[in-house]
């Protein structure tokens, strides 16, 4: 079987090997064709309908283009063609466990569920997508027998298998004194910063979909991976190998994180978007019981307990909102009310935001929901970063210079600019109301600035009480 040829919009002639043309077609891989890679974001621009098939695709390119041009300049690092494969194949299934509406489903609805007692409950408590990744590749190999098929291409099992279940994770402790890995030894610890760098977040999931959604969402992408990659070294740093990038690309770095900022704030954090997401996400939890999908040995699941039985994981997309939307069920009645205001455009209404100076801990935050939502309000916390939450995300990233190419060192802020900003992280609380009739808006202004001079918080911000 010969290698196969895609024509893609972000990357032009994208070559697959024949492994991974198998994975694609596969059941479990063809399920990403229906889940929207930016969720809610469909909703407010009309651009955004491209999906998680096509985003996994374009990953295994860019993961491939990375570790074949790291093994062409430096043939010191012993690459072969076994590591090259499994990069591939880990950046192909890196999204395989997202759910409808891709982060909705992990952020918004699985955490607002009612966890039931027992190992189920634990699981859902702590579950995140990267998780259901893992466990959907392994059903998936399992499912459609394809064992025999990577022993024939070179592949080491089990071996290979656990090493790109943990590229797809990536390193949970990325400075681990003694190396805990089997699959691959410590002088190949470089190849898992390819796919999830969990150590500064440069890792060609990033650019992959910082090319995509720019593409669509009709944005300028200022991020040039091809640069990087160019520039690219792996160089050893107490006893680890790291990705390192060259000095004069640290300014390019905070513009890419610059980038993802106000991708989230244009896009991905849209505040019509949040209250659509929202809506969603309960509608979901209506729904969640009264929707059965049925899973492996013909148990049935619901929309949330799916995540526990991969063969029924697989058949719940983002189909589930016209499921509902169209149900003539009286079951689902509400939650196809909810939705029925999103498509006529009937969201709940945005008041405006607090920003409340200094990043509020968890517990004021709790508490500031739970009395706003007493009152009748929705609070929707927003926090907007460089990626590491308040931290500055170059502080973890390696560089090397022209005259030293196999030395790594870090470069500080006031090495670059000083115009680069002082605070990496800030929240935003955008506060909407249920109630859409000018006269109730009037009155919820009118109380909550009361409520914000009661609390020595900043005055609301008022947002347009018109929906865009």
């Amino acid at each position: 079987m010969d290698h196969k040829v895609f024509n893609d919009p972000i990357h032009g002639t994208v070559e697959l090997h024949p492994l991974l043309i198998k994975i694609i077609n596969t059941p479990q891989f063809q399920r990403l064709r229906n889940i929207k890679q930016l969720g809610g974001v469909y909703f407010v621009y009309p651009g955004a309908s491209h999906n998680r098939f096509e985003h996994s695709i374009g990953v295994a390119h860019l993961a491939g283009q990375l570790v074949e041009a790291l093994r062409t300049r430096q043939p010191e690092l012993d690459i072969d063609d076994r590591d090259v494969l499994c990069v591939k194949i880990a950046g192909l299934c890196h999204d395989l466990g997202h759910g409808p509406f891709s982060h909705l489903y992990d952020k918004m609805f699985i955490p607002k569920v009612p966890y039931p007692p027992g190992p189920l409950g634990d699981k859902m408590a702590k579950w995140k997508h990267e998780e259901a990744s893992v466990e959907m590749f392994d059903h998936l190999v399992k499912s459609n027998n394809l064992e025999l098929e990577m022993k024939d291409h070179g592949l080491n099992l089990p071996e290979d298998l656990d090493f790109i279940k943990k590229l797809i994770e990536g390193l949970s402790d990325p400075n681990a004194v003694q190396w805990p890995y089997n699959c691959r030894p410590k002088e190949k610890s470089f190849l898992y910063e390819i796919v999830a760098n969990k150590s500064n977040g440069i890792d060609v999931d990033k650019f992959d979909y910082f090319a995509r959604d720019c593409y669509h969402l009709g944005m300028k992408n200022n991020v040039d991976h091809l640069r990087f990659m160019q520039l690219t070294r792996v160089c050893e740093v107490d006893g680890l190998n790291h990705i390192c990038s060259r000095d004069k690309e640290v300014g390019n770095l905070y513009d890419m994180f610059y980038t993802r900022n106000c991708l989230h704030r244009r896009a991905y954090q849209h505040r019509v978007n949040k209250i659509i997401e929202y809506m969603i996400a309960e509608a979901f939890l209506e729904a969640d019981g009264h929707i059965k999908i049925e899973g492996s040995k013909r148990q049935m699941f619901t929309l949330s307990t799916a995540i526990d039985d991969m063969e029924a994981y697989t058949k719940l997309t983002d189909h589930v909102f016209e499921q509902i939307l169209h149900s003539s069920s009286t079951d689902l009645a509400d939650a196809k009310k909810i939705l029925e205001k999103i498509i006529s455009r009937k969201h709940y209404k945005f008041l405006g935001e607090i920003r409340p100076g200094p990043i509020p801990t968890k517990k004021v935050i709790g508490e500031l929901e739970k009395e706003l939502a007493a009152l009748d309000f929705i609070v929707l916390v927003t926090t907007f970063d460089y990626g590491m939450k308040d931290k500055d995300p170059i502080k973890n990233v390696y560089f090397y210079s022209k005259r030293n190419p196999d030395t790594a060192f870090k470069i500080t802020k006031d090495q670059v600019s000083k115009l680069l900003p002082e605070c990496f992280s800030e929240q935003l609380i955008g506060v909407y109301s249920k109630k859409t009739d000018d006269q109730s808006l009037k009155a919820a202004r009118n109380h909550l600035d009361q409520w914000c001079e009661d609390k020595g918080l900043p005055n609301l911000q008022y947002g347009d009480t018109a929906t865009p």
